[in-house]
């Protein structure tokens, strides 16, 4: 029976490799190579190192724990026949499964088993990254789905990305731990000529241009939100904040004359008894398209800079919001102070660089906190799409869920074919409209529809605005040229489609 030794290849470069294991690689023991893909290889080759490598393993193992099962058994079984040198990429010690199950077999066969140190590719990636590993560093394999679910609570680093499925795999499972547009780092090719450490968005890990058995992800963790207790001081104008580094004071004294009681006891009155029937009557369901209108009706007037009109349709705005809070206090679910206290307990948790004492370089870094917080509140979330509201006009929630699935990698990445996508639908719907099927029709006109979505999205442009433009100009223009048919004193059969037209681009020339 002969020694198992456990060499490393190092991180890439052959000049990584230290004199004691490229003695031991030429010596007369059995060399075996976990895998032959690593740029010191063909340095061994001119060595005239003769070496066998486990790689057909990868071809025929159905997972890894099986590949790395053969990998451990051939090594064992070489070393019932005389000495051993396997070598592993890297450092034995560090993320090498195959290490660690041959320290626990050769125990159970009683074969003598040394493991000699090497560089890491983790010794190249802390000068890259500027970061030092006693601030808790943990290293992972990608497939360690349990691991990753910790992403974002510490610094972590996931080796063995190895290929473009791998990485969206990995992908998918961190964004269940921090913001889909989260700032992680790719590292491939440490230590060699074309050796890339860069930061990228979370939802592009899997789209990037290179990624093999040297790529590895770094995951930076979230900042901390403040810690502390948000309650309010004896005097009900201030707001204070009590974090481990100290007390800030929130002053709320700009809006001492703000009072929005007469509002309250107004929408009390109208629904208690003897009150309005028709306010009486209602449910949240019941004025659930109310509320639509009337945020809508605010965003006309802010399309139209009508300063009035944005006054007037906020405060219709308000009024449902305390309408909504009355009916809840009634079924005793909640009432308007606590529906305060949330909003700004959510305000100072997710501006923890206002409020507390984390610092940012500008807007973006303020956005990318805000969805790591929100992650973070919102645990309930598992899928991509989680959190679109089922009750947004149809036009924004297909926006929405384009952009959700955008994010994890699910969309085109060039205009082409979103265009020719859009001209195929068209197509079927033509289709099913010959053809007479109704229902057919209406199927395939939301797939032009969508699919016309999507091609805004591309176009950085809203749909739901896009179209709310339109029938405002439209209405406006109908409108110029309904005064017009009445002024005419003849009724609207009276004029043909070409001078209802004439008075429609009369509209368009004035501006209506």
């Amino acid at each position: 029976m002969g020694t198992i030794t456990i060499v490393g290849l190092g991180p890439g470069a052959a000049g990584n490799l230290s004199l004691e294991t490229m003695d031991l690689l030429k010596s007369e023991a059995q060399v075996i190579l976990r895998t032959a893909v690593h740029p010191t290889v063909a340095e061994l080759e001119k060595q005239n190192v003769k070496f066998t490598s486990c790689d057909s393993f990868y071809e025929e193992g159905a997972n890894f724990e099986e590949v790395y099962g053969r990998v451990v058994a051939r090594v064992l079984a070489a070393a019932m026949e005389g000495d051993v040198v396997y070598a592993v990429p890297g450092s034995p010690l560090v993320a090498e499964r195959t290490v660690v199950m041959l320290r626990e077999q050769a125990k159970e066969y009683d074969v003598p088993l040394v493991i000699k140190p090497a560089m890491s590719f983790l010794d190249l990636a802390y000068v890259d990254l500027g970061i030092d590993p006693i601030a808790g560093l943990r290293i992972i394999d990608a497939q360690d789905f349990a691991a990753v679910a910790d992403a974002g609570n510490y610094p972590l680093m996931i080796t063995q990305v190895y290929s473009q499925l791998v990485a969206s795999d990995l992908k998918i499972a961190l964004m269940d731990s921090v913001a889909d547009d989260y700032e992680i780092f790719f590292l491939r090719n440490l230590g060699l000529p074309d050796e890339e450490c860069r930061p990228v968005k979370l939802y592009e890990l899997d789209r990037q241009p290179h990624i093999d058995h040297l790529t590895s992800v770094y995951v930076p963790p979230v900042p901390a939100m403040p810690e502390g207790l948000l309650e309010f001081g004896e005097d009900e104008d201030e707001v204070e904040v009590f974090t481990a580094a100290e007390e800030e004071l929130v002053d709320t004294s700009a809006y001492d004359d703000v009072d929005v009681q007469p509002l309250v006891d107004v929408i009390r009155t109208l629904r208690e008894p003897g009150g309005c029937p028709w306010d009486i009557e209602q449910t949240h369901k019941s004025i659930r398209s109310n509320f639509i209108e009337e945020v809508y009706e605010y965003i006309e007037a802010v399309d139209n800079e009508d300063i009035a009109g944005m006054r007037e349709e906020l405060g219709d705005v308000l009024m449902q919001v305390v309408f909504h809070a009355r009916m809840a206090e009634e079924a005793g679910n909640f009432d308007l102070q606590e529906v305060i206290d949330e909003v700004v307990d959510k305000l100072i948790r997710r501006h923890p660089h206002v409020f507390g004492d984390t610092e940012v370089s500008g807007s973006a870094e303020v956005l990318v906190n805000w969805e790591a917080i929100k992650k973070q509140e919102k645990t309930e979330r598992k899928s991509a799409l989680d959190g679109i509201a089922q009750g947004l006009p149809a036009l924004l929630r297909a926006y929405k869920i384009q952009s959700k699935a955008a994010k994890v990698g699910f969309d085109w990445q060039d205009i082409a074919p979103v265009w020719d996508k859009v001209q195929e639908e068209l197509g079927e719907f033509q289709e099913a409209l010959a053809s007479g099927d109704k229902v057919a029709a209406e199927k395939e006109l939301g797939d032009v529809l969508f699919a016309l979505v999507n091609y805004a999205r591309h176009q950085k442009i809203e749909p739901e605005v896009a179209l709310e433009g339109t029938n405002n100009r439209f209405t406006e223009r109908f409108l110029y040229v309904e005064e017009q048919v009445h002024k005419s004193g003849k009724e609207w059969q009276e004029f043909t489609l070409a001078e209802l037209d004439e008075f429609w681009n009369e509209a368009k020339k004035l501006g209506k």
